[in-house]
């Protein structure tokens, strides 16, 4: 006789009688120790009352009780990882505390003036023959033009003299290259880190000027 479905219904906290004739819902606990329990009392029940001519089939019993230690186990296996996981966010929520005060590097096309100083930087995917920054307005107009000769690839700073820029409006910059093969440039502004905050488990950065940013977005911490 194969093992009832008393034993096979009792991870999913639903009994059915041996006869067939009567079922009902169990407490809505799906905890492994309540799961665990409920299987152990069907069990029980059912070697009591198991026919002596057609006894339970072990193999199908002990399938059953492996079953069952696998869900105690990826339940319990849940509960640590979620653990570590928030362990580990307060570690790095810790880390990111260091930098504050600090500048990183993110994708961007601002053009950072402090000290009648402009300063930004760019990724190269390819190595260019030459690269052209033009620097502009936030509405447009063109500002100047910085003109950079041959560079390999990889990241490259710009700085800018902005001693003769006396506009009020903030700098934006574009990136050129110019090569026989294909090349792309991927502009990176620098920003003021003054505060980090943790929002589900991700750490987020609050820069200079409102704007947020999250920790795995930063290319470089300056």
């Amino acid at each position: 006789m194969a093992i009832s479905t008393d034993v096979l219904n009792a991870t999913n906290g639903t009994t059915t009688s041996s006869t067939g004739t009567t079922s009902s819902k169990s407490k809505n606990d799906s905890s492994a120790q309540a799961v665990q329990d409920r299987f152990l009392k069907l069990l029980v029940a059912q070697l009591n009352n198991q026919d002596p001519m057609n006894p339970l089939d072990n193999a199908q019993m002990t399938s059953q009780i492996a079953q069952l230690n696998t869900v105690t186990g990826i339940e319990n296996l849940n509960s640590t990882v979620g653990n570590v996981l928030s362990q580990m966010a307060s570690m790095q929520a810790l880390q990111g505390a260091a930098m504050v005060g600090r500048e990183v590097l993110n994708e961007g096309s601002t053009l950072q003036v402090s000290d009648k100083v402009g300063r930004g930087a760019f990724d190269l995917s390819a190595s260019a023959d030459k690269v052209k920054v033009e620097v502009r307005t936030a509405s447009g107009t063109l500002v100047d033009t910085i003109e950079m000769n041959a560079l390999p690839a990889g990241r490259h700073t710009i700085e800018w003299d902005a001693s003769k820029y006396s506009g009020s409006e903030a700098l934006n910059f574009t990136v050129t290259p110019t090569s026989k093969n294909t090349v792309t440039a991927t502009a990176l502004q620098r920003s003021r880190v003054e505060s980090v905050s943790n929002e589900n488990n991700v750490l987020t950065l609050q820069l200079a000027g409102g704007k947020s940013l999250a920790y795995s977005s930063v290319k470089a911490i300056l």
